[in-house]
């Protein structure tokens, strides 16, 4: 018996060749303190104003209580509630830039970061991208363990990495695995293109790195798909190579600026494949009035092959490609039209400005506070919706009644008051008479959600 395993793995070895036993490493210890005195603990504090219960008014208002045990009376008024919560980051630079995720600490009031050496600093926010759910911190300190943005773009599925963060607050836990996928769509946003891994990753993981064997960063750990709520070994990173021009225009701009091409896309199907003679690509379905495809020369019915120097062969990647091309920039874009190919030059233009000349056209923000505009193919794909009635909102003003009632850019309207908002005319129209102390109840769309918000004007 033992004769016939020595053959079976004299069998075996020639299947492994020695240089994979190198790239499997024996321990993660290295990469851990390398890059372990980078990751943050991050904490935040949200107050939220909340009304007193109505029963309990009325309990404290009544007149028998007054009068014969001396109660004030007590007027329905906001008590100052905290949210707290707790997720991970990881520092930039030495002078104290540290890269997180939105839902850790947008919207907070207080942001507290715990260094690897257990020393605490408040924090700043410089900026958020809802998004990608990307979001930039900062905090007054000098020198620190500043970590190195990898190259997500070169790493492999397959590939092993390492996550390290506070799941459940428990900080500076180290887990291991491997890239399982990559260019994953799981409806987060417009933007999804997600690295997937197996390597556990938990509540509190938010916002911490996730390590290649050569210690830099390849992405930030985002979301984990789970029956249970924790570890099912599905984890979703937002690769590094997206997070450096972001954590670059909230550094220098506060802003994300996204390029726009002005068009709408879809996917090509085998049958329309053979209709527009093309192997692969991605088809124009609509070509937006004024826009830089419109003065560019391109058509309904182009099928672009190839934007500035890159193959196109899925929507996602037409998608990312513009919006992370530089404003101004004139590229040449390859389209195969009536089956032969035609080389274009578009200069691409600021899609935030564009959404918002959009918006002025055709809606506007009265005493809400928000922008609006029909749905439309291309906001519908953008958004992550099927949907093609009601109004997307592309922008929100901040302190705005919209922005207190939590409304968001990326929302869809459907409903204010029970009346369906079918475009931005009937959207103008309800919200022109809602005026100060009028109650508002909206149905939303947001992601693959519907949700009611309910508040009142108070402005």
């Amino acid at each position: 018996m033992k004769k016939l395993f020595a053959v079976i793995l004299v069998m075996l070895m020639p299947v492994f060749p020695a240089a994979a036993a190198v790239m499997i490493p024996s321990s993660f210890s290295e990469i851990a303190e390398k890059a372990g005195p980078s990751v943050v603990n991050i904490s935040t504090v949200k107050i939220e104003k909340r009304q007193t219960d109505p029963y309990y008014d009325r309990f404290f208002n009544d007149p028998f209580l007054q009068e014969f045990f001396g109660v004030p009376p007590q007027g329905n008024q906001e008590r100052p509630i905290q949210r707290r919560s707790l997720g991970s980051g990881f520092i930039v630079s030495e002078d104290g830039y540290i890269l997180t995720n939105n839902h850790v600490v947008g919207g907070a009031d207080e942001i507290t970061v715990k260094l690897f050496n257990e020393k605490e600093y408040k924090a700043k926010l410089i900026g958020v991208d809802k998004e990608t759910d990307i979001a930039v911190i900062k905090i007054e300190a000098k020198g620190l363990n500043a970590v190195k943005l990898g190259d997500s773009d070169a790493i492999k599925v397959g590939d092993w990495v390492v996550a390290i963060g506070s799941p459940f607050g428990l900080e500076k836990t180290v887990t291991q695995g491997i890239i399982s996928a990559k260019g994953r769509v799981i409806g987060a946003g417009a933007y999804d293109d997600f690295l997937q891994t197996d390597a556990a990753i938990n509540p509190g993981n938010s916002g911490g790195p996730l390590v290649g064997l050569d210690g830099n960063v390849i992405g930030i750990n985002t979301a984990i798909s789970s029956a249970s709520g924790g570890y099912d070994g599905v984890g979703f990173a937002i690769p590094s190579n997206m997070a450096k021009k972001i954590y670059e225009d909230l550094v220098h701009g506060g802003k994300v600026i996204r390029g726009w091409l002005g068009v709408g896309i879809q996917e090509l199907t085998p049958e329309l494949a053979k209709h527009f003679k093309v192997k692969e690509g991605v088809l124009i379905s609509q070509v937006f009035k004024s826009s830089p495809a419109e003065k560019g020369g391109m058509k309904s019915g182009d099928v672009v092959i190839n934007f500035d120097g890159k193959k196109v062969g899925k929507y996602r990647e037409l998608q990312s490609l513009v919006a992370n091309t530089q404003v101004g920039k004139t590229v040449n874009v390859r389209v195969s039209r009536n089956g032969a190919e035609k080389d274009l030059k578009i200069k691409i233009f600021d899609r935030n400005k564009a959404e918002t000349q959009q918006a002025s056209e055709k809606a506007q923000s009265g005493s809400l506070g928000m922008l609006v505009v029909d749905m439309n193919e291309e906001y519908a794909r953008q958004y992550g919706t099927d949907s093609m009635t009601g109004v997307a909102v592309v922008n929100v003003e901040s302190g705005s009644v919209a922005d207190e009632a939590g409304v968001m850019k990326g929302d869809i309207i459907h409903e204010i008051n029970t009346i369906r908002i079918k475009n931005s005319e009937v959207f103008n129209s309800v919200a022109g008479k809602l005026g100060r102390g009028s109650e508002v109840v909206m149905l939303i769309e947001r992601g693959n959600a519907m949700i009611y918000l309910a508040f009142t004007v108070r402005q």
